[in-house]
């Protein structure tokens, strides 16, 4: 069995396709691809904390500073930073790759 990404450790529904997006819509964590590959996950799937908009406990969580708090509480987190252990994507590599990451806008077409 792999890595779990958040979607499917916590059973959300979701993820594209998943079992709630018709009522609560696909969370950005599961489509974010800024963060994909970071800790072995599929899009922000293993560094979900890093992304606003995440459907957790029940609400929508909104900036960074306001739900890092209850991302270093989570199963979910905890279990990230076990398995990963020594090779868990830093803060700053995060940041650094969501800088450089950063998702098309349509005037980048030009």
């Amino acid at each position: 069995m792999g890595k779990k990404n958040c979607w499917e450790f916590k059973k959300c529904g979701r993820e594209p396709g998943g079992k709630n997006t018709a009522e609560l819509g696909i969370c950005p964590a599961a489509i974010d691809e800024r963060f994909k590959t970071l800790n072995g996950g599929k899009n922000a799937g293993r560094c979900c904390w890093m992304v606003v908009g995440t459907f957790c406990r029940g609400k929508v969580q909104g900036t960074y500073a306001c739900k890092i708090a209850t991302c270093l509480d989570c199963d979910f987190y905890i279990l990230v930073c076990s398995e990963e252990k020594d090779d868990l994507a830093s803060l700053g590599l995060i940041i650094e790759t969501y800088n450089n990451r950063s998702l098309p806008r349509p005037d980048d077409s030009k």
